[in-house]
């Protein structure tokens, strides 16, 4: 199985999740529309689709889409 090109991260202590596309962060995001921009930056003009796509995005630790400190 090919591993996600995009990680969203766990949140941390203060709120936020860092997100790193092929290994690269690209900054810290509060909610999906930062996800979103990130994504956009990178070529990704229809990244709605990607989100829920585990190909594409691996959200790891807490739930998909909450950025929430835990």
């Amino acid at each position: 199985m090919a591993t996600a090109r995009i990680i969203v991260h766990p949140p941390i202590g203060t709120g936020g999740r860092r997100v790193t596309v092929r290994g690269q962060i690209f900054g810290l995001a509060y909610t999906d529309g930062d996800v979103l921009e990130f994504l956009r930056c990178v070529g990704l003009p229809d990244a709605e689709e990607l989100l829920d796509n585990p190909t594409w995005v691996k959200w790891r630790g807490g739930r998909a889409h909450h950025y929430e400190a835990v």
